[in-house]
């Protein structure tokens, strides 16, 4: 399916989109996008859909002719306020910190809450429509796992570099043997139960 460059072609739109909203441990990141008229990014795709390398040589790309800005919540914020508010929380930090006038917000997703006056359209499966979405998508997942990967140098053991603190099987057994640290979510079922454990691995 093709992206379309924008909702509304007479607006300045800002797309918005978050990356590890179900990770364990870690700050959830957001990031918002304008493309101006007239520039073109070959290749921007929902960031799932991306390789590694392409999302990185994308990143490039965006943060060279786009107006962005990427913004964060720690986990101690993820649990004093759960993750739908932080997420929506960190894409309007990310708004916040656009160097450019924006008349209409484009939304990853179903939920949402106003940002000052401007109208908003929230998009479910947002990053695989429109381009300013996609490339906000990349933007937030470059930069959490790039912040992910430089935490598990100064925690190796829960192999953050490679599961960016998703729960994977060997998230969860390194939680099992070293416990949780002030990264991690407390808020979240960092480990299943007894009754889940063995019949997950029965």
């Amino acid at each position: 399916m093709r992206l379309l460059d924008y909702m509304h072609a007479d607006l300045i739109e800002a797309g918005c989109d978050e990356a590890g909203r179900g990770c364990l441990a870690g700050p959830v990141f957001a990031a918002a996008v304008v493309i101006p008229h007239g520039v073109d990014i070959p290749g921007l795709n929902d960031s799932k859909q991306l390789s590694e390398s392409k999302r990185k040589k994308l990143r490039i790309e965006i943060e060279e002719k786009c107006i962005w800005c990427v913004a964060s919540l720690p986990p101690s914020e993820i649990d004093k306020i759960n993750i739908l508010n932080a997420s929506i929380r960190s894409m309007h930090l990310a708004l916040d910190g656009l160097n450019a006038e924006f008349q209409h917000i484009l939304i990853d997703g179903n939920r949402f809450k106003p940002y000052k006056d401007v109208p908003f359209t929230t998009v479910i499966k947002g990053d695989g429509k429109f381009k300013s979405i996609a490339a906000a998508s990349v933007l937030a997942k470059t930069h959490r796992d790039e912040y992910m990967e430089n935490l598990a140098k100064e925690f190796p053991h829960y192999h953050w570099e490679s599961n960016k603190g998703y729960p994977t099987e060997s998230h969860r057994n390194a939680i099992r043997q070293f416990g949780s640290n002030v990264h991690h979510r407390k808020s979240f079922t960092l480990l299943p139960s007894q009754l889940e454990f063995w019949s997950l691995n029965s």
